[in-house]
Formats: structure tokens, sequence, C-alpha cells
């Protein structure tokens, strides 16, 4: 049985999200804190098998106990519960880089909370986040750095490679944390664009692609209708509608449509994958990296009836969650299984710098 810590300001709402939990024979409620500095305490003396964090909270707040988590070494497999506020967003990518594993939105009423499809949602990101692995967050160096600059160097002495490419990338759990080690390394010479789709609800992927623009070279946004496809340029999928690739005149550009759940995410990478198969690209750089689930797979699969493609799997020890990986390389579906680290410079290899 899982050991869960449950920390929150409001007695009501720890009751509710505690009975929630106390639902699923999986899970038990262990402790309870009403805000960070019980939280410490507890996480000193105790292991949970998750933590359940609430931001805003007196004396405390989330943001903050994170930290002194990790100033003070003390591992804890995080579960945010965050609001829909602009801010809200904001904040919970700061603490998906702070080490939370996974967030959900907590609603603004405890009726909300009740609601069977929200209690269903948080069991199942609870019993994921159990399952997932702390994964060390990358630290950069100038060995790396050079590294990246070297093989652009490479690439670009060895000229252009042949044939017009895009790059294809699908995450889910623990993938804000992880696209800072892969989106920021790319170059803005960048020989394709870049298409993304991380699972996040509407709301959420504009302050991602607005923190990922802020780190590197490359142009990021999040897409928008009828955005041209452009070299050097990385797209990320809104939440909440699954993004399409579609062709006319020989241009390639972005197209929302909004169709139910697939994979029990939106948006969903099969779309994404799968209408690239029309596209004038002749390969695809397809690039499946952590993640609960399969997301990609039948995506993959489907592409390659009519696209050439290059498939790059992140590999098991650096993910925070080897389901959608695991998945296309169960397939048979990677050419590359490769660590975190080196998924950027395996990108600029394959595609070339102009």
């Amino acid at each position: 049985m899982k050991k869960i810590l449950v920390v929150d300001d409001s007695a009501l709402m720890r009751r509710v999200m505690c009975d929630i939990i106390a639902s699923d024979s999986r899970f038990s409620v262990e402790d309870r804190a009403k805000d960070g500095l019980e939280a410490l305490e507890l996480l000193k003396k105790k292991k949970y098998d998750v933590v359940v964090l609430d931001v805003n909270m007196p004396r405390m707040d989330g943001l903050h106990l994170l930290r002194e988590l990790q100033k003070q070494g003390i591992k804890a497999k995080v579960l945010m519960a965050s609001t829909y506020t602009t801010q809200g967003a904001q904040t919970t990518l700061e603490a998906l880089e702070l080490g939370a594993i996974d967030f959900i939105h907590k609603p603004d009423n405890v009726m909300e909370c009740r609601d069977g499809s929200f209690s269903a949602k948080f069991l199942r990101l609870i019993w994921t986040v159990s399952e997932s692995s702390l994964v060390e967050p990358e630290k950069e160096s100038e060995k790396s750095l050079d590294t990246i600059k070297e093989v652009e160097k490479l690439v670009a002495k060895h000229g252009h490679i042949n044939g017009s490419k895009i790059v294809a990338i699908a995450s889910s759990t623990g993938g804000p944390r992880a696209l800072q080690s892969v989106i920021p390394k790319l170059p803005g010479r960048l020989d394709a664009p870049v298409v993304l789709v991380q699972h996040m609800p509407a709301g959420f992927t504009k302050s991602l692609a607005d923190r990922l623009n802020s780190l590197g070279d490359i142009t990021v946004t999040e897409a928008q209708e009828g955005d041209v496809l452009e070299k050097g340029h990385a797209y990320i999928a809104k939440g909440g509608m699954h993004m399409n690739i579609v062709t006319e005149r020989g241009r390639c550009h972005i197209h929302y449509s909004d169709e139910p759940t697939r994979e029990g995410v939106k948006p969903c990478a099969n779309y994404m994958y799968e209408s690239l198969g029309n596209s004038p690209y002749d390969e695809v750089v397809c690039v499946v990296m952590t993640g609960m689930g399969c997301d990609g797979t039948e995506g993959i699969t489907n592409l390659k009836k009519s696209k050439k493609t290059h498939v790059i799997a992140q590999e098991e020890s650096t993910c925070a969650v080897y389901g959608m990986p695991r998945s296309a390389v169960q397939k048979g579906l990677s050419d590359q299984v490769v660590k975190l680290d080196a998924i950027a410079e395996e990108i600029i290899m394959n595609v070339g710098v102009n």
C-alpha cells in the first residue's frame, strides 16, 4: 500500500483529498500537514510514496518547501495541486523545475473536488507519481555545451544533409523538466522546424513555451492556428487541442482539431505524427520522451507506412516515467535509444544546421 502525505492549508480541502485517497485500496493517507514547515519536519523523519502539495500556504509555501528539500537533500515524489490562473501556470512550471513530478488542477470549490472525473484523475496521477523515478536534473557543464558546438561545426563542415526534414517530439510526465535539457541546446540555425506535443491542459503550454524560449537560441512559441512552419523554430501544441500539420501550396502549417481525447490525453501526439504522413518532408525525426502511457506509438507506426522516419527514444534511467519510450522500443520502432543529455546532439546530427 502506497503511503501518502497531504499538504494543504485548508482543513476542508485536506479532508476532501484524504477521503478521495482513502477510497482507493492502493493508498493510505499516512500524514497530513497544514503548511510547508509541518511537511518539512515530517519529511525529515519519514519517507512517503507521494507528497500531494498545495502551492499557496502560510509560513512556507509549496515552492519554498521544494527548494528546502533540494537544499537539504531530501528526496520526495511530489504531485502539485495547482490553479487555472496564468500565475498558477507559471508557478506550476517552476515547481516542475524544482523537482515536482506532475501536477493536478485543484478545483475552486469542494463540490468540484467530489466530482467523479476529478477523483479518477487525482487517483491516477497519484499512482503514476508513486511509480515514477526521481531523476536528478542534468547539470549543464561547459563540456556538454562544447560538445553541442562541436557537433554543429562538424555538421556544418560536411555540408547540407540530403532531403528536407522535420523534428516531431512527444513527451508527458516529467516532460517540462526534461525538455529543458533538449530544446535550449538546439541551435537557431537548425535545418528543420520542430513540432512538439507535451501533455498539458489549456493555459499551461504558453508558459512552457515562453520558458523554453528564454533558455536558448532556437525560437520557441505556443503554436497558433495557421502558423507556417519555419526552420530553427519550435512549435508547442496548445493544451486541450490536437495539433495537426497540414500542407497547402507546398507549405506546412498548424491546424488544430477538437476531437475527443485519444490515449486519454489532449493534445495527443498520435495526431501530430499521423498528420505528417501527408507532408512534403522527406524524413520525420521522431523523438519519444518521458511520459506515462503509449502516446506516439500508434502515430509513428502509421507514419512509417508513408514516410521515412528516424525514431529516437529516451533511455529508461533518464526518464521520470518510462512509458511512452518503452512502448516505442517494445514495438520495434526505435532507431536509437539515448540518454536525455544526448538527445539534442542526435537531433542536430540527423537534421543538420544551415
